[in-house]
C-alpha cells in the first residue's frame, strides 16, 4: 500500500500548516490561537465540529457517504507546546518567548488536519470518523478533562488511535506494542523540617540539607531493593529548594521529583516507600517531614486486537521490516491513557529520524520532520478505510 499520490501532493500545504503552528506555540489549556487555526481549516473544508472541550479542544466528525453504518473510529492529536526557549534559527521558529513546540504536537495536529481534509474529499466509507484535537497533554491532563466532559457520551466512538513522532525510529518506521507502552506518571514533594541556625555553629541545628541529602540517596534504593528487577519503574529527584545565604542553615528544604511505573501495586509501593524512607531518616536526625504525592497520568495501555490491527495497517504501508510490534515501553507518560481507559485502541510511535532530524523530544533544537506528514496521514487514512471494510 504505497503513499497515496493525492496525499503526497499535499506535503507543501501540510508543511505550511505545521510551520505556521510551530510559530505560535501555546502552553496547555491556553491553545487559543492554535485552536482558532484548526477551526478555520475545518470550517473552510465544510467539516462539522464542536469546540470548547477542556477550554480549547475540538472534536470534528465526517460521516461517510457509503451506507448507513453506526460504526465509528476516533483519531486523536495533541496541540500544546512546552515552556521552553527555542534555540533554532529557521524562519518558522517560535514567536512566543519561552514557549516551543519541542515535542512535535504541531506535526501531530497537522497530520490530523491532513487526514480530515482527505477523508472529507474522499468519503466513500460506511461510518463516522471523529477527529479529536486535544489540548494540555504536557502535564495538564487535557485528555482526562475531555473524557470527564463527556466526549464519549456525546460522540459514539467505538475505537480510538493516536500517533506520536519518535526520533529514536527512522523516518518511515512504526513502533507499537500490545499492553503498556507509556508509564504512569506521578509527582512528589518532600518537605523536610529541621532547626536552622548559624552555619558556623551547626551543632546547634538539625540541618535539613543534611537530612535531604540522606533522603535523596536512600530513595534511589527503593527501585533496586524493594521492586522486582523484572518490573519497570523509576524515581527521579528533579528539584531541591533550600537556603537563602552562605552563612545560614535554613529551617526547611523541599525535595521534588517524579516516579514512573506500569502496575497499580508497584505504584502503591513506590508511594509508600518514599514516604516511609523520608520520615524515618528525618527522625534519625531529629527532623520531620511532610509528604505530598500527586497521581498524574495512568499508564497508557494498548488493547491487543486494535494494536494488531494498527500494526497490520502499518505493515501494508511501509513493509513488515519497518514495523516493530514489540517495542520497549517508554517511561514517559501520556494522557491519551485516559481515553484508552474508556475505549479500545492503541498509541503508535512513528519514526522521524533522518540526517536532518536527529534531536530528541523536549530539547531546544528539536523540530518536527515535515517529510513525516504524508506518511502519518496515509496511515490514518488507511486505518480508517480498513476499519470500515
Amino acid at each position: 500500500m504505497p503513499i497515496l499520490n493525492s496525499i503526497n501532493n499535499m506535503i507543501d500545504e501540510m508543511s505550511e500548516w505545521r510551520q505556521n503552528l510551530h510559530k505560535i506555540p501555546e502552553i496547555g489549556l491556553q491553545e487559543y490561537k492554535t485552536s482558532e487555526y484548526v477551526q478555520k481549516k475545518l470550517k473552510s473544508w465544510g467539516i462539522e465540529y464542536k469546540s470548547g472541550f477542556a477550554k480549547t479542544g475540538i472534536v470534528a466528525w465526517i460521516k461517510g457517504n457509503k451506507g448507513k453504518s453506526n460504526k465509528s473510529i476516533g483519531l486523536r492529536a495533541d496541540m500544546d507546546a512546552l515552556p521552553m526557549t527555542e534555540n533554532n534559527s529557521f524562519k518558522h521558529k517560535s514567536t512566543n518567548n519561552g514557549m516551543m513546540h519541542a515535542c512535535g504536537h504541531d506535526g501531530h495536529t497537522s497530520m490530523l488536519l491532513g487526514a480530515a481534509k482527505y477523508l472529507k474529499e474522499n468519503s466513500n466509507y460506511d461510518g463516522t470518523v471523529y477527529f479529536i484535537f486535544q489540548p494540555g497533554e504536557e502535564g495538564f491532563g487535557g485528555g482526562k478533562m475531555m473524557v470527564e466532559e463527556g466526549i464519549f457520551n456525546e460522540f459514539n466512538i467505538d475505537e480510538i488511535y493516536a500517533l506520536h513522532n519518535w526520533p529514536e525510529l527512522n523516518l518511515g518506521e512504526f513502533g507499537l506494542v500490545s499492553g503498556p507502552i507509556m508509564a504512569a506518571v506521578d509527582e512528589f514533594d518532600i518537605i523536610i523540617k529541621g532547626k536552622g541556625g548559624h552555619a558556623a555553629m551547626p551543632e546547634n541545628t538539625n540541618d535539613p540539607i543534611i537530612i535531604a541529602s540522606q533522603i535523596i540517596l536512600s530513595i534511589q534504593t527503593i527501585i533496586s531493593r524493594y521492586i522486582n528487577p523484572i518490573e519497570k519503574a523509576l524515581i527521579s529527584v528533579t528539584k531541591i529548594h533550600g537556603g537563602t545565604a552562605y552563612n545560614v542553615i535554613d529551617d526547611k528544604v523541599i525535595i521534588s521529583g517524579t516516579t514512573r511505573s506500569f502496575k497499580p501495586e508497584i505504584r502503591d509501593k513506590i508511594e509508600y516507600k518514599i514516604k516511609e524512607t523520608a520520615s524515618r531518616i528525618a527522625n534519625v536526625y531529629n527532623g520531620d517531614t511532610e509528604f505530598k504525592y500527586i497521581r498524574k497520568y495512568p499508564p497508557t495501555i494498548n488493547s491487543e486486537k486494535e494494536t494488531s490491527f494498527a500494526a497490520n495497517v502499518a505493515k501494508e504501508l511501509v513493509g513488515e521490516k519497518n514495523v516493530y510490534e514489540n517495542i520497549d515501553p517508554s517511561m514517559g507518560g501520556e494522557d491519551f491513557s485516559y481515553m484508552l481507559n474508556e475505549k479500545p485502541g492503541t498509541y503508535i510511535y512513528i519514526g522521524q529520524k533522518d540526517k536532518n532530524h536527529k534531536n530528541h523530544l523536549h530539547t531546544t533544537n528539536y523540530d518536527f520532520n515535515d517529510n513525516l506528514l504524508p506518511i502519518g496521514v496515509n496511515f490514518f487514512v488507511s486505518l480508517v478505510k480498513k476499519f470500515f471494510n
